[in-house]
Protein backbone atom coordinates (compact mmCIF):
# COMPACT_ATOMS: atom_id res chain seq x y z
CA UNK A 1 0.00 0.00 0.00
CA UNK A 2 1.54 3.44 -1.03
CA UNK A 3 1.92 5.49 1.83
CA UNK A 4 0.87 9.90 1.38
CA UNK A 5 1.64 12.04 3.79
CA UNK A 6 2.37 15.25 1.30
CA UNK A 7 -1.24 16.69 1.71
CA UNK A 8 -0.83 16.89 6.00
CA UNK A 9 -0.73 19.63 7.87
CA UNK A 10 2.18 18.54 9.48
CA UNK A 11 4.14 17.97 6.50
CA UNK A 12 3.37 21.87 4.88
CA UNK A 13 3.64 22.74 8.36
CA UNK A 14 7.55 21.12 8.02
CA UNK A 15 7.94 22.96 4.11
CA UNK A 16 6.90 26.00 5.52
CA UNK A 17 9.60 26.40 8.29
CA UNK A 18 11.58 24.81 5.69
CA UNK A 19 10.79 27.45 3.51
CA UNK A 20 11.56 30.58 6.15
CA UNK A 21 7.60 31.34 7.01
CA UNK A 22 8.73 31.07 10.73
CA UNK A 23 10.72 34.44 9.89
CA UNK A 24 10.64 37.99 8.77
CA UNK A 25 14.10 37.87 7.30
CA UNK A 26 15.05 37.55 4.22
CA UNK A 27 12.30 37.49 0.73
CA UNK A 28 9.36 36.71 0.75
CA UNK A 29 9.01 35.97 -3.39
CA UNK A 30 11.70 33.33 -2.59
CA UNK A 31 10.11 32.18 -0.20
CA UNK A 32 6.69 31.02 -1.85
CA UNK A 33 8.33 29.92 -4.74
CA UNK A 34 10.45 27.38 -2.29
CA UNK A 35 7.40 26.33 -0.88
CA UNK A 36 5.68 25.40 -3.82
CA UNK A 37 8.68 23.61 -4.95
CA UNK A 38 9.10 21.26 -1.64
CA UNK A 39 5.03 20.68 -1.94
CA UNK A 40 5.26 20.25 -5.45
CA UNK A 41 8.42 17.41 -5.54
CA UNK A 42 6.80 15.86 -2.36
CA UNK A 43 3.78 15.05 -4.84
CA UNK A 44 5.50 14.25 -7.52
CA UNK A 45 8.10 11.93 -5.26
CA UNK A 46 4.88 10.17 -3.57
CA UNK A 47 2.28 10.18 -7.06
CA UNK A 48 5.50 8.60 -9.16
CA UNK A 49 6.77 6.18 -6.45
CA UNK A 50 10.00 7.28 -6.87
CA UNK A 51 12.75 5.71 -4.93
CA UNK A 52 15.79 6.93 -2.98
CA UNK A 53 18.00 5.47 -6.13
CA UNK A 54 16.04 7.34 -8.14
CA UNK A 55 15.89 10.79 -6.08
CA UNK A 56 19.72 10.74 -5.49
CA UNK A 57 20.88 10.02 -8.78
CA UNK A 58 19.05 13.00 -10.21
CA UNK A 59 20.65 15.21 -7.22
CA UNK A 60 23.60 14.05 -9.09
CA UNK A 61 23.03 14.81 -12.21
CA UNK A 62 22.10 18.50 -11.11
CA UNK A 63 25.31 18.42 -9.63
CA UNK A 64 26.59 17.35 -12.76
CA UNK A 65 24.68 20.00 -14.90
CA UNK A 66 25.90 22.52 -13.00
CA UNK A 67 29.35 21.65 -13.14
CA UNK A 68 29.03 21.48 -16.84
CA UNK A 69 27.06 25.04 -17.17
CA UNK A 70 24.61 22.93 -19.17
CA UNK A 71 21.20 23.86 -17.18
CA UNK A 72 20.55 26.85 -19.91
CA UNK A 73 21.06 24.17 -22.51
CA UNK A 74 18.72 21.67 -21.05
CA UNK A 75 15.77 24.41 -20.36
CA UNK A 76 15.66 24.90 -23.80
CA UNK A 77 16.20 21.48 -25.07
CA UNK A 78 13.03 19.96 -22.35
CA UNK A 79 10.94 23.49 -24.28
CA UNK A 80 10.97 25.73 -20.97
CA UNK A 81 12.28 28.47 -22.72
CA UNK A 82 9.97 28.06 -25.54
CA UNK A 83 6.70 27.61 -23.17
CA UNK A 84 7.93 31.27 -21.58
CA UNK A 85 7.95 32.83 -25.38
CA UNK A 86 4.21 31.05 -25.55
CA UNK A 87 3.64 32.47 -21.85
CA UNK A 88 4.60 36.26 -23.17
CA UNK A 89 2.61 35.20 -26.35
CA UNK A 90 -0.57 34.68 -24.50
CA UNK A 91 0.08 37.75 -22.67
CA UNK A 92 0.19 39.90 -25.22
CA UNK A 93 -2.87 38.84 -27.00
CA UNK A 94 -4.44 39.23 -23.64
CA UNK A 95 -2.96 42.92 -23.42
CA UNK A 96 -4.01 43.75 -27.19
CA UNK A 97 -0.19 43.72 -28.36
CA UNK A 98 0.69 42.51 -31.66
CA UNK A 99 2.41 42.92 -34.96
CA UNK A 100 5.55 42.75 -35.12
CA UNK A 101 8.99 40.29 -35.83
CA UNK A 102 7.90 37.00 -33.87
CA UNK A 103 9.89 36.39 -30.73
CA UNK A 104 11.73 33.28 -30.27
CA UNK A 105 14.46 31.97 -27.42
CA UNK A 106 17.77 33.31 -26.87
CA UNK A 107 19.88 30.67 -25.81
CA UNK A 108 22.30 30.16 -23.90
CA UNK A 109 25.73 31.85 -25.44
CA UNK A 110 25.18 35.35 -25.61
CA UNK A 111 27.93 37.15 -24.82
CA UNK A 112 27.80 40.90 -23.78
CA UNK A 113 30.20 43.51 -24.95
CA UNK A 114 30.77 42.76 -28.51
CA UNK A 115 32.42 45.59 -30.88
CA UNK A 116 30.04 48.15 -32.20
CA UNK A 117 29.84 49.43 -35.54
CA UNK A 118 27.63 52.19 -37.31
CA UNK A 119 25.54 50.84 -39.81
CA UNK A 120 27.93 47.84 -41.62
CA UNK A 121 30.35 46.08 -40.44
CA UNK A 122 32.97 42.72 -41.16
CA UNK A 123 32.07 40.04 -38.09
CA UNK A 124 34.38 37.11 -38.42
CA UNK A 125 37.92 37.02 -38.33
CA UNK A 126 39.44 35.68 -41.06
CA UNK A 127 40.04 32.37 -39.65
CA UNK A 128 38.02 30.06 -41.24
CA UNK A 129 38.70 31.66 -44.79
CA UNK A 130 39.14 29.41 -47.66
CA UNK A 131 37.31 26.76 -45.90
CA UNK A 132 33.54 28.53 -44.99
CA UNK A 133 31.71 30.39 -47.28
CA UNK A 134 30.79 34.20 -46.77
CA UNK A 135 27.96 35.57 -46.63
CA UNK A 136 26.09 39.26 -46.46
CA UNK A 137 24.06 39.86 -43.95
CA UNK A 138 21.30 42.57 -44.16
CA UNK A 139 18.10 43.92 -44.14
CA UNK A 140 16.24 46.74 -42.58
CA UNK A 141 14.59 47.79 -38.92
CA UNK A 142 11.08 49.32 -39.26
CA UNK A 143 8.15 50.37 -36.75
CA UNK A 144 4.86 48.40 -36.82
CA UNK A 145 3.53 51.31 -39.41
CA UNK A 146 6.59 50.55 -42.01
CA UNK A 147 8.40 53.55 -41.36
CA UNK A 148 12.75 52.73 -40.70
CA UNK A 149 14.36 52.78 -37.66
CA UNK A 150 17.52 54.73 -37.79
CA UNK A 151 19.77 53.86 -34.88
CA UNK A 152 18.34 50.83 -33.67
CA UNK A 153 20.89 48.28 -32.17
CA UNK A 154 21.41 45.23 -33.67
CA UNK A 155 22.63 42.94 -31.41
CA UNK A 156 23.99 39.52 -33.39
CA UNK A 157 26.11 36.06 -33.10
CA UNK A 158 26.16 32.92 -34.62
CA UNK A 159 28.43 29.94 -34.66
CA UNK A 160 31.22 29.48 -36.74
CA UNK A 161 31.54 26.49 -39.11
CA UNK A 162 32.46 23.80 -36.48
CA UNK A 163 29.11 25.18 -34.69
CA UNK A 164 30.86 26.50 -31.44
CA UNK A 165 30.65 30.05 -30.50
CA UNK A 166 33.54 32.92 -29.93
CA UNK A 167 34.11 32.85 -25.78
CA UNK A 168 32.87 29.33 -25.11
CA UNK A 169 35.05 28.40 -27.79
CA UNK A 170 38.59 29.10 -26.53
CA UNK A 171 40.34 28.77 -30.00
CA UNK A 172 38.41 31.35 -31.60
CA UNK A 173 39.09 35.09 -30.90
CA UNK A 174 36.96 37.68 -28.96
CA UNK A 175 33.74 38.26 -30.26
CA UNK A 176 34.12 36.48 -33.62
CA UNK A 177 31.45 36.28 -35.03
CA UNK A 178 29.60 38.92 -32.80
CA UNK A 179 28.82 42.33 -33.40
CA UNK A 180 26.47 45.20 -32.22
CA UNK A 181 25.34 47.03 -35.67
CA UNK A 182 23.93 50.91 -35.21
CA UNK A 183 20.84 51.08 -38.67
CA UNK A 184 21.48 54.17 -40.54
CA UNK A 185 19.39 56.33 -41.68
CA UNK A 186 17.19 53.85 -43.59
CA UNK A 187 17.13 51.76 -41.01
CA UNK A 188 19.53 49.36 -42.69
CA UNK A 189 22.18 47.20 -41.06
CA UNK A 190 24.67 45.81 -42.92
CA UNK A 191 26.83 42.53 -42.07
CA UNK A 192 29.69 40.19 -44.29
CA UNK A 193 30.35 36.85 -42.16
CA UNK A 194 29.86 33.06 -42.77
CA UNK A 195 27.44 30.72 -43.41
CA UNK A 196 27.02 29.00 -39.88
CA UNK A 197 26.71 25.37 -38.94
CA UNK A 198 24.37 24.00 -36.63
CA UNK A 199 25.03 22.48 -33.80
CA UNK A 200 24.44 19.33 -31.54
CA UNK A 201 24.70 18.71 -27.58
CA UNK A 202 28.04 17.15 -26.37
CA UNK A 203 27.28 13.85 -26.66
CA UNK A 204 29.18 13.07 -23.73
CA UNK A 205 27.33 15.79 -21.55
CA UNK A 206 24.42 15.99 -19.58
CA UNK A 207 22.21 17.27 -21.57
CA UNK A 208 22.25 15.08 -24.15
CA UNK A 209 22.31 12.38 -21.56
CA UNK A 210 18.93 13.54 -21.15
CA UNK A 211 17.06 13.38 -24.25
CA UNK A 212 18.97 10.12 -24.99
CA UNK A 213 16.83 8.60 -21.97
CA UNK A 214 13.78 10.48 -23.96
CA UNK A 215 14.31 9.01 -27.35
CA UNK A 216 15.35 12.62 -28.36
CA UNK A 217 18.42 13.80 -30.69
CA UNK A 218 20.50 16.97 -29.74
CA UNK A 219 20.94 19.08 -32.73
CA UNK A 220 19.77 22.60 -34.10
CA UNK A 221 19.73 23.98 -37.40
CA UNK A 222 21.77 26.98 -38.89
CA UNK A 223 20.57 30.03 -36.98
CA UNK A 224 21.98 33.07 -36.15
CA UNK A 225 20.85 34.59 -32.76
CA UNK A 226 19.74 38.34 -32.69
CA UNK A 227 18.59 41.35 -30.34
CA UNK A 228 16.59 44.70 -31.68
CA UNK A 229 16.35 47.54 -29.63
CA UNK A 230 15.46 50.91 -30.72
CA UNK A 231 14.30 54.36 -28.15
CA UNK A 232 10.83 54.30 -27.76
CA UNK A 233 9.73 50.29 -28.89
CA UNK A 234 10.06 47.15 -27.75
CA UNK A 235 12.86 45.05 -27.60
CA UNK A 236 12.87 41.99 -29.22
CA UNK A 237 14.75 38.86 -28.78
CA UNK A 238 14.78 36.06 -32.13
CA UNK A 239 16.69 34.44 -34.28
CA UNK A 240 16.81 33.54 -37.94
CA UNK A 241 16.90 29.89 -38.67
CA UNK A 242 18.30 29.13 -42.33
CA UNK A 243 15.92 27.35 -45.11
CA UNK A 244 17.32 24.19 -46.07
CA UNK A 245 18.79 22.89 -42.77
CA UNK A 246 16.90 19.41 -42.25
CA UNK A 247 16.79 20.06 -38.75
CA UNK A 248 15.06 23.33 -39.55
CA UNK A 249 12.04 22.15 -38.27
CA UNK A 250 13.29 19.38 -35.88
CA UNK A 251 15.37 21.64 -33.59
CA UNK A 252 15.91 20.59 -29.91
CA UNK A 253 15.34 23.75 -28.46
CA UNK A 254 12.28 24.57 -30.53
CA UNK A 255 12.81 27.88 -31.60
CA UNK A 256 12.16 27.61 -35.30
CA UNK A 257 8.82 29.80 -35.42
CA UNK A 258 7.00 30.59 -38.73
CA UNK A 259 8.35 34.21 -39.97
CA UNK A 260 11.76 33.08 -38.96
CA UNK A 261 13.14 31.00 -41.43
CA UNK A 262 15.72 33.04 -43.69
CA UNK A 263 15.81 32.26 -47.47
CA UNK A 264 19.57 32.00 -48.19
CA UNK A 265 20.96 32.43 -51.83
CA UNK A 266 24.29 31.23 -53.08
CA UNK A 267 25.62 33.20 -56.30
CA UNK A 268 28.82 32.61 -57.89
CA UNK A 269 28.94 36.01 -59.98
CA UNK A 270 31.60 37.88 -58.56
CA UNK A 271 29.40 41.20 -57.96
CA UNK A 272 30.56 40.91 -54.11
CA UNK A 273 33.95 41.22 -54.82
CA UNK A 274 34.03 37.90 -53.46
CA UNK A 275 36.19 35.08 -55.67
CA UNK A 276 33.81 31.76 -55.89
CA UNK A 277 30.70 30.77 -54.28
CA UNK A 278 28.65 32.83 -51.45
CA UNK A 279 25.97 33.66 -49.56
CA UNK A 280 23.00 36.36 -49.55
CA UNK A 281 20.62 36.80 -46.93
CA UNK A 282 18.05 39.03 -46.13
CA UNK A 283 16.35 40.25 -43.02
CA UNK A 284 13.78 42.70 -42.11
CA UNK A 285 12.79 43.50 -38.19
CA UNK A 286 9.79 45.28 -37.21
CA UNK A 287 9.53 46.64 -33.67
CA UNK A 288 6.10 46.76 -31.60
CA UNK A 289 5.95 50.62 -29.59
CA UNK A 290 6.92 49.94 -26.03
CA UNK A 291 4.22 50.54 -23.36
CA UNK A 292 7.03 51.77 -21.02
CA UNK A 293 11.22 52.51 -20.54
CA UNK A 294 11.25 48.56 -18.71
CA UNK A 295 9.94 47.37 -22.37
CA UNK A 296 12.65 48.86 -24.39
CA UNK A 297 15.43 46.44 -22.60
CA UNK A 298 16.28 42.86 -22.81
CA UNK A 299 15.50 40.39 -19.74
CA UNK A 300 17.84 40.86 -17.11
CA UNK A 301 18.86 37.11 -16.58
CA UNK A 302 22.45 36.45 -16.08
CA UNK A 303 24.69 35.73 -19.26
CA UNK A 304 28.70 36.11 -19.88
CA UNK A 305 30.24 39.05 -19.60
CA UNK A 306 27.51 41.43 -18.06
CA UNK A 307 27.66 44.78 -19.24
CA UNK A 308 28.44 47.71 -16.51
Amino acid sequence: MTVKIAHTAELQAFFEEAAGFSNDLGSTRLKTIVLRVLQDAARLIEDLDITDAEFWKAVDYLNRLGDRSEAGLLVAGLGIEHFLDLLQDAKDAQAGLSGGTPRTIEGPLYVAGAPLCEGTCRMDDGSEEGSATVMFLEGRVFDLHGEPLAGATVDLWHANTRGTYSFFDPSQSEFNLRRRIVTDAQGRYRARSIVPSGYGCDPRGPTQECLNLLGRHGQRPAHVHFFISAPGHRHLTTQINLAGDRYLWDDFAYATREGLVGEVTFREDGARGVAGRYAELNFDFRLQPATDAAAERRSARPRALQEA
